[in-house]
């Protein structure tokens, strides 16, 4: 769900990274993850993996040990990687889901996100895609991790009627991005805002409750504050931090990150509303050409291509909206059924996209456009 972790060799108007004062590791212990959920993952800094754990409405910060640096640029391709992610579990491929994928920017192995089974009885599962193709699971029993519990986190139970029924706890966590010394958070809380952001530090020691967000939805015509974000990078335009941030049916949402304080309750900057019935899936920023571009991948609108500069310049929409208005985009035609989208380098996106619904799934690393 980026780039999660931004990443020193992006330039101009990305954001770039503080240097640490504390290591990454600092206040990690050994011993076994008990993961109930394994949703949004994103790397830090030295090789450290966070995972969302949604139904605990935890992250987990794992040192991976995974600190070889990555040589040369090489090509990557697999096909039918959820097959063989099956074979190394011992199951079928129908009880395998991806839920999500990171990049090692230190290494370049990839990171996967895994329930294996179905429904609540589905077993978390991490696994590591190494450059050379190699799969492999990682070892929970006995690695160096520590834990950040969400305060304000929602109920876990079903809630609502007939076919809007859900579990309000499985959106606790939505999308994880690795800033500076902060983890950036988006999900649902227990508050009546219940649309959340946070900016948790780190090394962890305590979680405050998160930012209460409210956006004006364009393509409803009202304004919003239960629905939460689905993806979002870190970026700055102009001299300031902010957060590029996506909906259902999709607005797309600015945010200064100074404003992300705990407990306080702020609008976002609606700059485009990119078409309903459809859903975000993953982002990420990138430079080409001295200019700075989003990639927004979609469940419905396919892959989404954004120039990033013109952001300031646009005007919030506060009026409902009939179709597409704002920030401009081109998509993508020859990037057909993303699932999920990572940086995999300076010149290169990681895809996981499947040829037909339910199909195999292919992890594959594309030149920018």
């Amino acid at each position: 769900m980026k780039p999660r972790f931004v990443l020193p060799f992006l330039l101009s108007g990305l954001l770039l990274p503080m240097t640490r004062a504390v290591p990454a590791t600092e206040g990690m212990r050994e011993g076994t993850l008990n993961l109930r959920s394994a949703g949004p993952i994103t790397f830090g800094e030295d090789g450290v993996l966070f995972v969302a754990d949604s139904r605990a409405a935890a992250i987990v910060a794992i040192d991976t040990q995974d600190t070889n640096a990555a040589s040369g640029s090489k090509p990557l391709k697999i096909q039918a990687i959820n097959e063989k992610l099956a074979a190394v579990l011992g199951t079928a491929p129908d009880q395998v889901l991806i839920n999500d994928m990171a990049v090692n920017p230190i290494s370049r192995n990839v990171y996967l996100a895994v329930s294996r089974g179905r429904g609540p009885d589905a077993k978390a599962v991490l696994a590591r895609v190494k450059t050379d193709g190699q799969i492999e699971i990682v070892n929970t029993e006995k690695v160096k991790h520590s834990r950040a519990e969400l305060p304000d986190a929602p109920i876990d139970g079903v809630v609502g009627e007939g076919n809007r029924q859900s579990n309000p706890r499985l959106e606790s966590i939505t999308d994880l991005a690795f800033f500076e010394d902060r983890l950036l958070v988006a999900g649902l809380s227990n508050e009546e805002f219940s649309s959340t952001l946070r900016a948790i530090p780190f090394p962890f020691k305590t979680v405050a409750n998160g930012t209460s967000v409210e956006i004006y939805h364009g393509s409803h015509g009202r304004f919003e504050t239960r629905a939460p974000v689905r993806t979002f990078v870190p970026i700055k335009l102009g001299n300031e931090q902010h957060v590029l941030a996506a909906y259902t049916c999709t607005p797309l949402v600015d945010f200064s990150l100074k404003e992300l304080t705990p407990g306080a309750k702020v609008k976002g900057r609606t700059i485009a509303e990119l078409g309903n019935r459809n859903r975000p899936l993953d982002m990420i920023v990138y430079q080409k050409d001295g200019k700075d571009y989003l990639l927004l991948a979609n469940s419905s609108r396919g892959v989404m291509k954004l120039n990033v500069d013109d952001v300031p310049r646009l005007d919030n929409i506060e009026a409902p909206v009939n179709g597409t208005k704002g920030l401009g985009y081109q998509t993508l035609e020859s990037w057909k059924n993303i699932e999920h989208l990572d940086r995999f380098d300076n010149d290169r996106a990681l895809v996981l996209r499947r040829d037909s619904p339910g199909g195999p799934a292919t992890l594959e690393a594309l030149p920018l456009p």
